[in-house]
């Protein structure tokens, strides 16, 4: 029965959330308007999920948040120098990263994180699925940076999204 009301529970409370914290409300009503979109909203998608989400590691989740929002505010700092300084200093450049993650949310999330930290962009996956191509505005050395994407974002997004 639970199920069939909220065949994503997570999504269903992230929703709800989010919907109390841009209204900046927990007033009844936006409390009962939120509850309703985080039944049917999920409800109406739930055919676009062909994977069941389980979340392995809810502790894994919240610090992998934390330190995606630490890097967001280095890398805008970071950014800010690299374009208000001399632009003949930039280092440019494409790279292959090749993935470890095979869930398809883990392979989305850990894109858009990538994407999400200022002066780098995620721009596309592999046909086979296996490497993302990434943009750097500036890197100094390619192999520090999928390692650095690989310890502070890969690993625990396995952690968390394992396979049900």
């Amino acid at each position: 029965m639970l199920t069939w009301l909220l065949p994503h529970p997570v999504l269903s409370v992230m929703l709800w959330v989010i919907w109390l914290l841009l209204n900046n409300t927990v007033g009844a009503g936006h409390m009962v308007l939120g509850a309703i979109l985080a039944i049917v909203i999920p409800k109406l998608t739930s055919g676009f999920w062909p994977e069941k989400v389980c979340i392995k590691a809810p502790l894994t989740l919240l610090k992998f948040l934390a330190v995606v929002l630490w890097d967001i505010l280095v890398a805008n700092i970071a950014v800010a120098k690299l374009i208000l300084g001399k632009n003949d200093a930039l280092k440019p450049g494409f790279f292959e990263y090749e993935l470890s993650i095979t869930t398809p949310l883990g392979i989305s999330l850990l894109a858009n994180t990538i994407s999400l930290t200022p002066g780098t962009v995620s721009c596309d996956l592999t046909p086979d699925g296996t490497h993302l191509i990434i943009h750097a505005l500036h890197v100094d050395d390619i192999e520090d940076t999928i390692l650095q994407i690989k310890t502070r974002y890969e690993t625990p997004l396995k952690k968390v999204f394992a396979p049900c």
